[in-house]
């Protein structure tokens, strides 16, 4: 434990009675392959609890805030709970600094390290709720995670880019976009993607992605940022 974990409490505003729990929030399963005598367990069991905690708090605010029907709610929680919101808001607490990875997965800064900070931020809401109960863990999610809800709302992020990029621009321009696969390399097991979505013969965005559907996504996702139909 060589890491200055005081720096992590200023991050997340938690001042923990047991800093080992915190400690153990960081650490992946990889790096115990290579630490054997590393004193602290994995943290998939806090990730655990932590998801559980999160869900119920998540839930919980949207049940008693919103009158919507049940279909909204589960898509407005999914898009705070994600890989994609978590991860980003693990990165913003700088959890990349302090986590205890093995030397292969220390080098992965793809969407591979995303799932880790995901999972991390999920422990470090375990670690929260043992060392200070559910007030502070309830804090501490609604600070970092339902604070972004209102931009979630405005923006519609909770519905899927390819969704959201066809209905704006069938909705302005009363036409819908088409993909295209702009190339694909790597062995059978391990294919890439780059798709390119279409306006006619408009190039409105670009997606890479290990299957077809995941680079239409990225691809409507940089469309979206890009707002080329509107020029």
């Amino acid at each position: 434990m060589d890491k200055d974990f005081t720096l992590l409490e200023k991050n997340i505003g938690i001042k923990f009675k047991d800093i080992k729990l915190l400690n153990q929030a960081l650490v992946h399963r990889s790096y115990l392959n290579e630490n054997t005598a590393f004193k602290l367990d994995n943290n998939e069991r806090l990730e655990f609890l932590g998801d559980a905690v999160l869900e119920l708090v998540v839930t919980q605010h949207l049940y008693k805030n919103y009158s919507n029907p049940e279909g909204d709610l589960t898509n407005w929680r999914s898009a705070l709970v994600n890989t994609n919101m978590l991860s980003k808001q693990a990165k913003a607490l700088d959890y990349d600094s302090f986590l205890y990875l093995s030397r292969g997965e220390a080098k992965d800064t793809g969407k591979a390290r995303d799932v880790i900070l995901a999972n991390a931020f999920e422990a470090v809401i375990g670690a929260i709720y043992l060392d200070q109960g559910w007030d502070v863990a309830k804090d501490f999610i609604e600070r970092k995670i339902i604070a972004e809800l209102k931009k979630i709302l405005d923006e519609k992020l909770y519905i899927d880019p390819k969704s959201r990029l066809q209905e704006e621009i069938q909705e302005k321009l009363k036409v819908t976009p088409t993909y295209q696969v702009l190339k694909e390399w790597g062995p059978d097991h391990a294919r890439k993607f780059k798709i390119g979505v279409y306006l006619e013969d408009k190039l409105l965005g670009e997606g890479e992605g290990d299957s077809k559907q995941e680079a239409q996504v990225n691809a409507a996702k940089n469309a979206l940022e890009r707002e080329e139909w509107k020029k």
